[in-house]
Order: C-alpha cells, then sequence, then structure tokens
C-alpha cells in the first residue's frame, strides 16, 4: 500500500522543484505563440483564415527529432551536455521573444512570421533537453509524478502570455509587453545555472552517427516494428482533438464577445487554479492507478472537457460559463491527461537514448498542433464554432480506442 506521506516528500525536494521550473520556461515561449502572438495579430486585422495558417511557424515542435541526437552528442565544457544546452536555448529565447514584439504585422508580417519560426525552433530545443533532463534526474518511481509538475508549471505558464500579457496590452503598448513577458525565461536560465547536471547512464555516444542510429534502433528492436508503430499512433491520436480545440481558443473567445480582460483575468486566471488543483490530484492519483490506468481515466476526462467548448458556444459571452468550463478543461485535460501522456512518453523511453527517443515521440505528438490545427480556422469558418467543437470530440475518440493495446488496464504499472 502507498505511504500516503511519499508524495508529498516527492513534491519538497530539490529535483522536483528544478522539474516545476524548468516546466514553466519550456511552457512559456509555446503559450506565447498561442496565445499573444494570436491576440497581437487578431487585433491587428488577421482574418481567422489567417490566424489558423500561423500555426504552421510550429513546424519546430514536430521535426525537432532531427537534431535531439546533437543534444545527446554534444556538451559544453564545465555545463555539461543538460545544462549547456539549456543554457543557451533559454538565454536566445529571451532575446528572440523580446525582439519579435518590435516587429510591425501591418507591414512586417513576413518577418513576424521568422521571427515566431525562430523562437519555436529555440522552444523545440528547450524542450528537448529539458525532457530529457527530467527522464535522467528522477527515477522510474517518480517518472508519473515528475511528469504531473512539469505538466503542471508547463501550463501555468501560460497565464504569463494568455493573462498578465493581454491585461498589460489594454494598457501600453505591445513592444514593453513582449519584453516584460520574455523577461520570465531568465528564472529558467538562473536554476539552469544552480542545479547539478544528471548522472549519466551508460555510455554516451562516441560520434553523431551513433547518436542518430542508436536510439532508433532500440526503440524498434524492443518490441518489434508492430508494436513501435503502435506505439507512434497512439501518441499522434490521444491528444489529437483536445489540441484541436485549443488551437484558436483566443479568436473563439474574442469572437464571443469576451474583452482581453475578461480573457485575461477570467479565463486564464480560472484555468490557473483548475491546472494546479489537476497536477496536484493527476500526481497523487497516478502513483495509486498507475500509468496505464491513468491513460484510461483522465483520457475519458480530457476528451469531456472538449464538449464543454460546444457549451460556451451555444450560450454565448456568460463569465460564469466561461470560468466553469476553462476550469474543466485545464483540470481534465492539462492536469490530468496531459500528466498521464507525459508520463507514459518518459516510461517509453530508454535513459541511454533520453534526448533522442523522448523528442521523437513529443514531435509526433505536436503533428495535431502545427498541421493539423493549421485547418482549425477552415473548420471554423464552415461549421461556425459550436459544431467545430463536437468534431474536435470525435477526434479524441480514436487514441482511447487504442489503449486495449497500448495501455491495458489489467497492467497496473
Amino acid at each position: 500500500m502507498t505511504n500516503p506521506s511519499v508524495p508529498w516528500r516527492d513534491y519538497m525536494n530539490r529535483r522536483m522543484l528544478a522539474i516545476l521550473v524548468f516546466g514553466f520556461s519550456s511552457g512559456l515561449p509555446l503559450f506565447i505563440l498561442l496565445y499573444l502572438l494570436q491576440a497581437w495579430l487578431a487585433k491587428s486585422g488577421l482574418n481567422v483564415k489567417a490566424l489558423g495558417l500561423f500555426a504552421l511557424v510550429m513546424f519546430p515542435y514536430t521535426w525537432k527529432f532531427l537534431w535531439s541526437p546533437l543534444m545527446d552528442r554534444y556538451h559544453f565544457g564545465s555545463l555539461g551536455r543538460r545544462r549547456g544546452w539549456m543554457a543557451l536555448t533559454q538565454a536566445a529565447l529571451f532575446v528572440a521573444i523580446g525582439t519579435m514584439g518590435m516587429l510591425d504585422p501591418l507591414t512586417q508580417i513576413s518577418l513576424v512570421a521568422a521571427m515566431a519560426s525562430l523562437v519555436a525552433f529555440l522552444s523545440a530545443s528547450q524542450d528537448i533537453v529539458v525532457d530529457a533532463y527530467r527522464r535522467e534526474v528522477l527515477p522510474d518511481s517518480q517518472q508519473g509524478l515528475g511528469a504531473a509538475v512539469y505538466v503542471n508549471a508547463y501550463k501555468v505558464a501560460s497565464m504569463v502570455p494568455g493573462s498578465l500579457a493581454l491585461i498589460l496590452a489594454d494598457r501600453m503598448p505591445w513592444q514593453p509587453v513582449f519584453w516584460i513577458t520574455a523577461s520570465f525565461m531568465l528564472p529558467g536560465l538562473l536554476c539552469t545555472l544552480l542545479v547539478k547536471e544528471p548522472e549519466q547512464y551508460g555510455e554516451p555516444p562516441k560520434n553523431l552517427a551513433q547518436a542518430v542510429t542508436l536510439p532508433f534502433r532500440e526503440f524498434i528492436a524492443r518490441d518489434g516494428w508492430r508494436h513501435a508503430l503502435w506505439i507512434l499512433a497512439f501518441i499522434f491520436l490521444f491528444k489529437l482533438g483536445d489540441s484541436m480545440a485549443t488551437a484558436l481558443s483566443t479568436k473563439f473567445y474574442l469572437d464571443l464577445g469576451f474583452s482581453m480582460t475578461q480573457i485575461g483575468v477570467i479565463a486564464k486566471a480560472t484555468g490557473l487554479w483548475a491546472s494546479l488543483a489537476g497536477g496536484i490530484v493527476g500526481g497523487i492519483w497516478m502513483l495509486k492507478l498507475g500509468i496505464n490506468r491513468g491513460l484510461w481515466v483522465f483520457g475519458a476526462i480530457q476528451a469531456v472537457a472538449v464538449l464543454g467548448f460546444a457549451w460556451l458556444a451555444f450560450v454565448g459571452p456568460d463569465p460564469l460559463v466561461l470560468g466553469i468550463v476553462i476550469a474543466f478543461e485545464a483540470f481534465g485535460s492539462t492536469g490530468l491527461g496531459s500528466a498521464a501522456f507525459v508520463a507514459f512518453l518518459s516510461r517509453a523511453t530508454d535513459p541511454r537514448y533520453t534526448a533522442t527517443q523522448y523528442a521523437l515521440f513529443s514531435s509526433l505528438a505536436a503533428v495535431p498542433r502545427t498541421f493539423i490545427n493549421a485547418s482549425a480556422g477552415y473548420i471554423v469558418a464552415e461549421t461556425g464554432w459550436f459544431l467545430f467543437f463536437f468534431v474536435c470530440f470525435a477526434l479524441t475518440i480514436p487514441g482511447m480506442l487504442m489503449l486495449p493495446k497500448i495501455a491495458p488496464w489489467s497492467q497496473k504499472h
């Protein structure tokens, strides 16, 4: 029987604190692209189809496995592999995010797209090394809890570009708003300089060729081609519907008639507390359920949460309904569903090839957010918001149907 005091001790140690900070640092650039960039461009006059196409700047999240072997192979002197790459990407993100806000979206839209792509590239690169650090610094018994802490902090980062920045944008020019938002990358950089490099598992790749080939060989040889393809298909499908439902959330709220301040205060602040609760509940509950059963239970809650957006589209600009819907989505999708999913990805990696294998898995999971979400604007234009969210709900079903094969309920681990 699990000792009830264990989860709290696990939360209250330096490794979990570092994962908390790095989770926030990883989430911030993504939500800048999803929320702050979207609001900035929407206010400049871009239509819903053009905003949907802007999701294509997120392509580095899909292809990051291509350069992840570099992070398994090369290191930065005394900083090491993980700390060196984290410091480099975090410092570069601070500069790139602030610089992007100095552009004019009316006359420099191509430069805005290029800078947004650079932010996405640096963000995806930071994710590679942070994921590797989390997998290597935690024992297997704490991977589920560590995933919950990471995902929770990742979501909390959305409060800066999705709440604070939007409120500031109603009161000051966009340029200082972007630099203030960029400054939230600095705590992650400071933490990187203070933590220790994780212990190295096995022998690192001796050259770039080994760094590229060995992780893929191990993954395929582990249980054969067929099982490897099942895992990859599940990773693609599990978050598909939920990801599309939130792809144009800021535009959805604005179309309903909410002001940016209402979105910042009601929607995002409500999501903060719900995601905190979901992260704590998800982490502790997963210790009892196990990762497999967590995927079943949390995945079902995640799917139902998508229907909340259809309810909001039907009701209209009701602040109370907005708060309820956002709270349930944050609790069910981020606090529960994503925590189980990230724990599953961590478990599927070999500690010897953490950066490359995890980058492959998370890249595949990012495909819906990048390419399929780019079609969201066109679907909304044809169906309207209400029917759009039922389409998103239908897309949650295929991943759930794969659970008996990927994560049998009878196998509690």
